[in-house]
């Protein structure tokens, strides 16, 4: 028969619920009430949040059983072994801190204890169906998903495109860079902020079991990093070694790991060369009606853009772009003087754009990211190309600051 002592007991409930609440009230820890799980939290991480809740109320022996069962199918879970140890031992003694029965490291050790603190916080995600990230502003129809990483929560939220709002669908328990966010330059081992792709696939038969069922290269660095002078590479979603469940929030070299359960999850509906994924200190959720009206704000000033190239009324055309613009190495000086020359050889130019993509950059400065399909004409010249353009604002209008292709 399972017994602890009334010590033992209550001592690992203040120990846990210690280092769960690390940064807030104990009120607060005690009163978590965890979100519906059913359609978003995978079975073990429902499980271990019911043992740890279990923990909390003193249901010493549920909690076990909760544990015990997930340790049944999922034998590498690390934080489960380690509550699990904790338990056996407060059946004996008290315990002063999560993590007493642990052989680990103390690093080891606190990085367990952040990935508890982690998925309780994850527990009390419920996402409004109100609400939807304000860097969405518009998806093609092609793209059937956007992904925003919330690194504050540990979380990758997962967006389903409806050609309206877009509908949140999932959310996955990620880790990110060692270091935390803003990756500059290589071997920091930090994760990049911005508005990415997914652009390659690596099956696991390519790769070491580090990484588990795969991965997936993103486009760090993009253009924006490129001049702000960012560098490094190799930045990829990817997932865990067959030893290991999942790892601690901040744990990876600059990568997003997911397990291999919510990878291969993911896996089946990314579109390469296409899925977005912004990644954020925090998510900045908005109306909708705030969503729309920086979108049509945006959209506006893009088809402004379009037909004053086409009128070859060049000056006009020309205060569409930012005086730091750069393009390809040339300045706003060098562009226009090139754009000058280029305009006046023609006697008509038809601009069509489609497949928009409208993406509002995470960050301070209000950037956004325009791709789209460009289809030009002119009395001398035609072609078919991919265009990136990022926009800011620049005296309360909206200026291209980068142009090329994507």
């Amino acid at each position: 028969m399972r017994s602890y002592q009334a010590g033992s007991r209550q001592t690992l409930l203040q120990a846990l619920v210690a280092v769960i609440a690390a940064g807030a009230s104990y009120a607060w820890a005690m009163n978590i009430t965890p979100a519906p799980v059913s359609r978003r939290i995978t079975a073990p991480e429902a499980m271990l949040v019911r043992a740890l809740l279990d923990i909390r109320d003193s249901k010493f022996s549920s909690a076990f059983d909760h544990i015990d069962h997930l340790l049944l199918s999922n034998p590498n879970f690390r934080l489960a072994q380690l509550v699990k140890g904790d338990l056996l031992l407060a059946r004996t003694r008290p315990l002063n801190s999560i993590g007493n029965a642990s052989g680990g490291s103390a690093e080891q050790v606190a990085g367990l204890r952040d990935e508890a603190r982690a998925r309780l916080v994850r527990s009390q995600i419920e996402p409004s169906t109100e609400l939807a990230p304000r860097y969405l502003l518009q998806l093609p129809e092609k793209e059937k998903l956007a992904l925003v990483l919330d690194s504050t929560k540990s979380t990758l939220f997962v967006f389903e495109n409806t050609g309206k709002a877009p509908r949140y669908v999932a959310d996955y328990y990620v880790t990110i860079g060692k270091n935390g966010l803003e990756k500059l330059r290589e071997g920091d081992k930090k994760t990049p902020v911005g508005v990415y792709h997914v652009v390659s696939q690596l099956p696991k038969d390519k790769l070491t079991d580090f990484y588990g069922s795969g991965a997936y290269p993103i486009s760090y660095p993009n253009e924006w990093d490129q001049m702000r002078g960012r560098d490094g590479h190799g930045i990829w979603l990817h997932g865990t070694p067959r030893d290991t469940y999942s790892r601690p929030p901040r744990a990876s070299d600059g990568c997003i790991v997911l397990t291999n359960q919510d990878l291969e999850t993911l896996a089946a509906r990314l579109q390469i060369g296409s899925t977005p994924i912004v990644i954020a200190d925090s998510i900045d959720w908005a109306k909708p009606e705030e969503v729309e009206s920086l979108r049509s704000a945006l959209a506006s000033s893009i088809e402004n853009w379009r037909r004053d190239w086409e009128s070859r009324n060049t000056d006009a055309y020309l205060r569409h772009y930012a005086r730091k613009f750069t393009s390809n190495g040339l300045s706003l000086a060098q562009w226009s003087a090139q754009k000058h020359q280029v305009n006046a050889a023609k006697s008509w130019i038809k601009v069509r754009v489609s497949g928009m993509s409208l993406l509002l950059y995470p960050g301070k400065e209000e950037m956004a990211v325009a791709t789209f399909e460009q289809d030009y004409a002119s009395s001398n010249l035609s072609n078919r190309m991919m265009k990136r353009q990022y926009w800011i604002r620049e005296n309360n209008k909206w200026r291209i600051v980068f142009e090329g292709a994507a």
